[in-house]
């Protein structure tokens, strides 16, 4: 602790010292503030540490003052341990060393719900819902999501013997770990004849390459006359991913985006550098309320150049770039360090960290505030708010028996039993449930718990406590359970309500299970609405051209 205010005062010095170079007073106060702080900090711990009634776990401690710190900036700013740096590095490449497998907890067993394709966990076959029982010889039961995920993962070329458990019966499988990459662009293909799709879902390193190699393979198709790229629930990424993206649609030495923070050193603008793939494809840009940061430079910037047509609902709203900044033991500090700005010189940052409200919370950018911007062809764009499509569709927004089916993962577990009962089904495209089929869904939710609690259920919960606070509930007691049971009865009629809804919810669940993301994606062409929006705008090329010169 003595080096530490040592180290603070000769600190304060030199400052002083620069601070009276430059004639500037307020660059000394403002680093005695910094030196003072600390040296109360330090003192805290050391008298908590010393005197606190129990014990403390230094490490602890500090790790708890360092995230209330940082969460008093913005969601974005992290530290992480050396430990957690490993789990920073695959959000940031995609890759680990591994079995290839997205695992979640049900029950006592951490089990699989979906292996990559083409990954060990693949070519062993194990199949969403597999039980992991044992590692290595090791019982796994009761174990969390991370402390399996560590025992599977490890360098290529290791060994790994794994106990499931399928449907009741036990059996071994030996895994070869392999270097495992999370594709950006799971999926690519045609939706019809002359409609190409491509699925962005990240922007790890390779995002610009392999949105380049899809689009030069569905260019191999001569019918193909538009392209969707969906970025509907994409988070983002890298920055420079995001301008490679741009780059694949969008000629060389084009601005994509320009950031500015308090060190004007690192203000930079960036511009595409290669040759495009193709400039002119009519292009239409899926997004959502969960598409954020790289996906929204993607997005405003062809929308800004009139490159093509963004469609769905307004974007996430982060307009701030984060940098890596290494420190001592191997740890690392995730920091904002600059806004960024599309090509038209919108900034999208919807949440203004910097002036939060009096109860702690951040308000939105007010409307008065945002302002106008121009595209390429002039049409009005603001900031302050995230990307506002250029064609608007509301939400898809499932009925709560479909939410109920889901959360408790019925969905999920009768795809697990119908694959088991079915050696194969026919192509993802072509899948379609039967009327057996659907009988069979009915007959296994029959004993499963899937209710859910209406908005007229809370009003009559609600009811019922102020009627026993008042002592009239006795009177209306046998009415309010008779209401309660007619309702709990229209639960078991809202399956067969929304029987199109939730068997299309299984069909792609199922597909999933035989076909890993590639059916998902297939199979939901016939059920995404968006997609069929955009291929309808697509199909009309004097639709889109009245559409970027608005």
């Amino acid at each position: 602790m003595k080096k530490l205010r040592v180290h603070s005062r000769k600190l304060l010095l030199g400052i002083a010292i620069v601070g009276a170079g430059f004639g500037s007073m307020s660059f000394v106060d403002e680093y005695f503030e910094i030196s003072k702080n600390l040296d109360i900090f330090t003192s805290i711990f050391k008298e908590v540490h010393t005197y606190y009634v129990d014990d403390v776990e230094p490490g602890k401690l500090m790790r708890t003052g360092i995230d209330a710190m940082l969460e008093s900036l913005d969601p974005y700013t992290s530290y992480y341990s050396e430990a957690e740096t490993e789990d920073y590095r695959f959000q940031i490449t995609g890759q680990y060393g591994g079995i290839g497998a997205v695992i979640s907890v049900k029950g006592d067993y951490v089990i699989i719900n979906e292996p990559y394709e083409g990954s060990p966990a693949a070519n062993a076959d194990l199949r969403p819902g597999d039980e992991l029982i044992e590692a290595d010889g090791k019982s796994l039961k009761g174990m969390r999501t991370d402390e399996v995920s560590k025992i599977l993962k490890g360098s290529p070329n290791t060994t790994v013997k794994v106990k499931i458990r399928r449907h009741g019966e036990e059996m071994m499988k030996e895994l070869t770990r392999q270097q495992i990459h999370v594709k950006n662009v799971p999926y690519f293909g045609m939706i019809n004849e002359s409609t190409g799709y491509i699925r962005l879902s990240g922007f790890t390193s390779g995002a610009g390459d392999e949105v380049k190699e899809a689009l030069i393979k569905l260019k191999k198709n001569p019918e193909l006359q538009g392209v969707v790229l969906d970025l509907r629930g994409n988070p983002g990424g890298l920055l420079h991913e995001a301008i490679n993206v741009v780059n694949v649609f969008v000629e060389r030495d084009q601005l994509v985006v320009f950031t500015k923070g308090k060190v004007t050193d690192m203000n930079r603008e960036y511009k595409t550098l290669n040759s495009a793939v193709d400039t002119k494809i009519p292009l239409v840009v899926l997004a959502n309320s969960r598409s954020a940061s790289a996906s929204e430079i993607v997005s405003g910037t062809i929308q800004d150049l009139d490159r093509g047509v963004v469609l769905g609902q307004r974007t996430f709203g982060k307009g701030l770039v984060q940098s890596t900044r290494p420190l001592k033991y191997g740890t690392q500090l995730k920091i904002t360090t600059q806004k960024y700005y599309t090509p038209s010189g919108r900034c999208i940052q919807a949440l203004d960290y910097s002036n939060r409200n009096e109860d702690g919370s951040v308000g939105s950018i007010p409307d008065s505030l945002k302002k106008e911007f121009k595209t390429r062809n002039g049409r009005k764009v603001f900031d302050g708010g995230g990307i506002e499509p250029d064609v608007s569709l509301e939400a898809g927004r499932y009925s709560n028996i479909a939410v109920s089916l889901l959360r408790k993962q019925l969905v999920f577990d009768f795809a697990v039993d119908y694959r088991g009962k079915h050696e194969k089904i026919s192509s993802a495209r072509d899948f379609k449930m039967t009327e057996e089929d659907w009988k069979s869904f009915l007959e296994f939710i029959k004993d499963k718990d899937y209710a859910y609690q209406t908005e007229t259920e809370k009003e009559l919960e609600e009811m019922a406590e102020k009627a026993k606070k008042e002592g009239y509930f006795e009177a209306i007691e046998s009415n309010y359970n008779s209401m309660l049971e007619a309702l709990n009865h229209d639960k078991k009629a809202d399956v067969v309500k929304n029987r199109k809804e939730i068997q299309a919810l299984l069909e792609e669940e199922i597909a999933r299970h035989y076909y890993y993301q590639t059916g998902r994606f297939e199979i939901a062409f016939a059920h995404d609405n968006e997609i069929a929006e955009a291929v309808n705008v697509l199909n009309n090329p004097e639709k889109v051209k009245s559409i970027l010169k608005q």
